[in-house]
């Protein structure tokens, strides 16, 4: 070592066997692009399967649907499909029997809430309360019904609704002819939707009943909350979001729920008072065999559900409380 002076110490000389199995200093190359395919591929290939059925069974039907209604035909093979454009769509608006129809859904819908929120929410709530076997059994008594096919469950309704030896009449102490009537029939129809549906309602309303965390019961009793206030203040504002789903159900289904009992009962009538929208399409399609009508009343019973349903879903994002 020389004092002032500096030594320059060369450079680790790789070995032979390290240049042989390629240990250099290059950045490695990036994969090929069919390795990239192959690595992010699998999870779209699992839902590769159900974007078909839903293109082929939803998506499909829907555009043949709306490119129907710009047609006029009668379902006949042999018969030629004419060329209308929006023609159906007005003489559907400037129809009479649309607008009644629509009414006659609201009212149908508000019939029904009784059976998908006020009943379901007090059976869910005293069912609660019972202990053992007999919880099971009060839950499978209620939600029987729901097993129970439209048409055999018309059938029983229509030997207990008959006018002469009906067992309603005999219990009331009347003679209404409760299905042949125009007042009453509409009032006939829901009632039989809801003891359909309100099993399915109970089931649901229990379900959310046991997500909601019992820690804040037990705060608020021993802060002297008495039950009822719990159910109140703390039960049915942590439900909001499972009502909320029930609302929506009923406003969507309600005249779905109804079709089966109406094509058994009342075939729309009496003088159309149990014609709701479902009913007033299949009318049009299947009655009057104006398939191009009855596409246009599709697309715009469609239309206005997808409004109705995002209006709802906003409403209740605003107003459910949620267990966080």
């Amino acid at each position: 070592m020389v004092s002032g002076a500096f030594v320059e110490v060369p450079a680790p000389v790789r070995s032979r066997e390290a240049c042989a199995a390629g240990m250099t200093d290059t950045v490695p190359a990036s994969p090929a692009p069919w390795q990239r395919v192959r690595r992010i591929a699998p999870p779209y290939l699992y839902l590769l399967p159900a974007v078909v059925l839903l293109i082929v069974w939803t998506y499909q039907p829907l555009a043949q649907t709306f490119v129907l209604s710009t047609y006029s035909w009668n379902l006949v093979p042999s018969t030629p499909m004419v060329d209308v454009g929006l023609g159906n769509y007005e003489r559907l608006l400037s129809s009479p029997e649309l607008g009644r129809s629509v009414w006659r859904t609201v009212i149908v819908i508000l019939g029904m809430l009784p059976f998908t929120l006020v009943i379901p929410v007090a059976v869910a709530l005293l069912t609660r309360r019972v202990r053992g076997r007999a919880q099971g059994v009060y839950r499978a008594l209620v939600f029987a019904p729901m097993l129970v096919a439209p048409v055999a469950g018309a059938a029983v309704w229509q030997w207990l609704l008959d006018p002469s030896a009906g067992a309603v009449n005999r219990v009331l102490g009347t003679d209404v002819n409760w299905l042949n009537t125009a007042g009453t029939a509409q009032l006939s129809i829901i009632v039989i939707t809801g003891w359909h549906v309100v099993g399915f309602a109970v089931l649901v309303v229990t379900a959310g009943l046991a997500g909601i965390n019992p820690d804040y019961a037990a705060a608020a009793q021993i802060d002297g909350a008495s039950r009822s206030q719990v159910t109140r203040w703390i039960t049915v504002p942590l439900l909001s979001p499972t009502l909320a789903f029930l609302v929506l159900m009923t406003v969507l289904l309600s005249a779905q729920w109804t079709f089966p009992l109406i094509d058994t009962l009342t075939q729309g009538g009496p003088v159309g008072s149990t014609t709701n929208l479902y009913y007033l399409l299949w009318e049009y399609g299947f009655r009057s065999h104006d398939a191009g009508l009855a596409a246009a009343a599709g697309v715009l019973f469609f239309l206005g559900f997808i409004v109705v349903a995002a209006l709802l879903t906003r409403l209740a994002e605003r107003l459910s409380h949620h267990d966080d």
